[in-house]
């Protein structure tokens, strides 16, 4: 039977992985942004462990409204993704060090 401590482990493997990720993939815009959203997934696991080993349902309510933002986080990142990459034709971190209007 699976316990909590499965599900946290499972959440903790998700965000170190996400957070490594972060830090040595640094040329990569879509790499990072992919990250951020790995690193919500892990959190929004442990809310609905929490929630339901507790047999609270307010988790599940919080995870709908992260995974709401997270979407609406995901369209306008890669919507500025976009536009940079018209602008300055690459979308490499080193390259897209200065922002001018």
């Amino acid at each position: 039977m699976l316990t909590l401590s499965h599900f946290l482990i499972l959440g903790g493997i998700i965000f170190s992985i996400s957070l490594a990720g972060v830090f040595i993939n640094r040329k990569n815009i879509i790499i990072l942004l992919m990250c951020v959203e790995l690193m919500l997934l892990a959190v929004n696991t442990n809310f609905i462990a929490f929630s339901y080993f507790l047999g609270d349902s307010a988790g599940q309510v919080f995870v709908f409204f992260i995974l709401t933002v997270a979407a609406a986080e995901a369209a306008i990142g890669l919507a500025i993704l976009v536009v940079l990459f018209r602008n300055k034709r690459t979308i490499n971190v080193e390259d897209l060090d200065t922002l001018k209007g």
